[in-house]
């Protein structure tokens, strides 16, 4: 199932989309895929950027052209089902809930977190939340229909 999505540009904002196939000459250690329409992944790969202090991680969206080209065994609707994590010495990816767990291991304040996988069961309640998340994140405040409403709008007929 796709969703369809509107992206809203504002004028001066850097429109610019950098070709997967060019990304990763930095010689980061993992990639990280996720849908550059979502803001609320775009908040978390925020997040993940300045826990990153050792620039272990490089960000691409998986609008970026290029993407499946370059990841050729990820289905292109994974994209859409969840972020995507790829070590870069050997391919091995992991998505969902076990994405972020990787990362929580590589990144030096995610061990604060990462934790809480080894109580029974979080791993597989964290993978079930996590995809309902995913599903439901453009009707979650996260898609184009929070960008045009006004959120100061008041609905009351005073």
């Amino acid at each position: 199932m796709s969703v369809p999505v509107v992206r809203f540009v504002v004028v001066g904002e850097d429109t610019h989309v950098p070709d997967a196939s060019t990304i990763g000459e930095s010689g980061r250690r993992y990639t990280v895929i996720y849908d550059g329409y979502c803001k609320v992944c775009d908040r978390t790969v925020k997040l993940l950027a300045k826990w990153d202090a050792e620039h272990e991680l490089e960000f691409v969206t998986s609008q970026a052209p290029g993407v499946h080209a370059r990841f050729p065994w990820i289905p292109v609707h994974a994209y859409m089902d969840s972020i995507q994590v790829i070590r870069t010495s050997d391919g091995k990816t992991w998505q969902a809930a076990a994405a972020l767990e990787e990362l929580l291991k590589v990144l030096p304040k995610g061990g604060l977190i990462s934790w809480l996988f080894k109580i029974p069961f979080v791993r597989t309640l964290a993978d079930m939340f996590y995809r309902w998340f995913a599903r439901n994140r453009y009707k979650l405040g996260c898609g184009e229909h929070c960008a045009v409403r006004d959120p100061d709008l008041d609905y009351s007929d005073d």
